[in-house]
């Protein structure tokens, strides 16, 4: 169960204590001769060809390359094939191979058992089939057992990272960044990458409110972590996709999207105890440049912002009705359509601008106008690609069941304006440059 491995080098110092007596958390790790420093989680469902090799070249590099006691933790979740045969061969082959079984599935869940229940002040995990390249290990940790930060994350989308895999995972990725960064106005920049570390000290804090047991559980822990004011190190890895893999996209996606909603909504009623946090790991006093608190809640105003945001696309879609109607009645659909997006367009973005966001002035005004057009020529593919595909389906469909697609279409047109809005349009960093 506990490493047999003596550290190479002697332990860094530990860190000096808050105000009034309270550790540090993010003083150093001070190991010794019995607690390993890490502990390594994978885990795993019906993965008995896979997982020994990973074991064992897991347990190579962690000999050979990292200089402080480690273990290795199989976590089986509820696996129904000889997986769990295998891990507990491993746990017999090496000192360092432990093996947690558990009766449900859930990636989530497997990580709160056994980071839990683990001596390890540093806790990481990493998916069986080592898509991330094992060199990034010692630099995802080290900033932890240093006491440099709180958690650390391999990133895919790093500008310096080496990732090959299909065009569909990384549209997918990137699109869930984009989502994440409009709606919880996360900064970090890979939820779904599975090579994560954290400390145990930060994890005992965080972990009994992270609801989520399964995929979606690392997007809600880093976000928890970031509201309350906790340091997120960042690293890029060389990353090889897996085609074997079993994730199921659509049902995974779905899952998020909730997760997504369920957290932003946490966040914005204060349900999340976020302030707390920053109080007791001693983060209170961290502001933003302009003095506000810039990690409670999703963002300043964000309740205000949806409710203006909603009254304006209400009225705006009015609008475009009226105005489609009007040329409807001249022009064919799709030319009526592009000119009352247009027109609704520019007094939207204008009436957002100002109403929604706070902006107000001239300054980047015509700069905010071309790219709310270039957001608009996203509602212009939805809503004529929702009347072409009308036009197929039911040719000569009548005038009421153009509009019916319409509204639907800008419906699914205007959640994804708002995101754009916020998260790249009016985004508060870039109206200050």
């Amino acid at each position: 169960m506990t490493a047999a491995i003596a550290p190479h080098t002697p332990g860094p110092a530990g860190g000096a204590p808050l105000p009034g007596g309270r550790p540090s958390p993010r003083a150093a790790v001070e190991p010794d001769d019995a607690t390993p420093v890490l502990d390594v989680v994978v885990p795993v469902y019906n993965e008995e060809r896979d997982l020994g090799p990973c074991v064992q070249r897991l347990h190579i590099y962690l000999t050979e390359a990292f200089p402080y006691r480690f273990r290795i933790t199989v976590a089986d979740n509820a696996s129904t094939d000889r997986t769990l045969a295998v891990a507990k061969a491993l746990e017999s082959q090496y000192d360092e191979v432990a093996v947690v079984h558990l009766d449900e599935k859930g990636r989530g869940r497997a990580l709160r058992t056994v980071w839990t229940a683990s001596d390890a002040p540093v806790l990481a995990y990493m998916d069986v089939d080592l898509s991330t390249d094992l060199n990034a290990l010692l630099p995802l940790v080290a900033p932890l057992i240093s006491g440099h930060s709180d958690l650390a994350i391999g990133s895919r989308l790093s500008r310096t990272s080496r990732v090959v895999r299909g065009a569909k995972r990384e549209i997918i990725s990137r699109c869930y960044n984009v989502i994440l960064r409009g709606t919880l106005r996360a900064r970090f920049s890979d939820a779904q990458c599975g090579f994560k570390a954290i400390r145990a000290d930060v994890a005992e804090r965080l972990l009994p409110l992270v609801e989520d047991t399964a995929w979606f559980f690392d997007t809600e822990l880093l976000v928890l972590a970031e509201r309350s004011g906790l340091r997120i190190h960042e690293v890029p890895v060389d990353w090889v996709d897996d085609p074997d893999s079993r994730v199921d996209v659509v049902a995974t996606a779905v899952a998020d999207l909730r997760g997504v909603a369920r957290v932003g909504k946490a966040l914005a009623t204060g349900a999340l105890p976020v302030a707390q946090l920053r109080r007791e790991l001693g983060r209170e006093d961290i502001v933003g440049a302009t003095g506000a608190d810039e990690t409670a809640g999703v963002a300043p105003g964000m309740t205000a912002q949806i409710l203006r945001f909603a009254v304006i696309g209400v009225i705006s879609t009015v609008a475009f009705l009226l105005l489609y109607s009007l040329f409807r009645s001249a022009m064919p659909a799709q030319v009526s359509n592009l000119l009352a997006l247009v027109i609704t367009a520019v007094a939207n973005t204008a009436a957002n601008r100002r109403l929604t966001f706070g902006i107000r002035g001239r300054r980047h005004a015509g700069r905010s106008q071309v790219e709310g057009l270039v957001v608009f020529g996203l509602g212009l593919v939805l809503t004529s690609g929702s009347l072409a595909l009308l036009d197929v389906l039911s040719p000569g469909a009548s005038h009421v069941t153009e509009l019916v697609v319409l509204v639907i279409a800008n419906a699914v047109a205007t959640l994804l304006r708002f995101v754009a809005y916020r998260s790249w349009v009016f985004h508060p960093r870039r109206q200050s440059a």
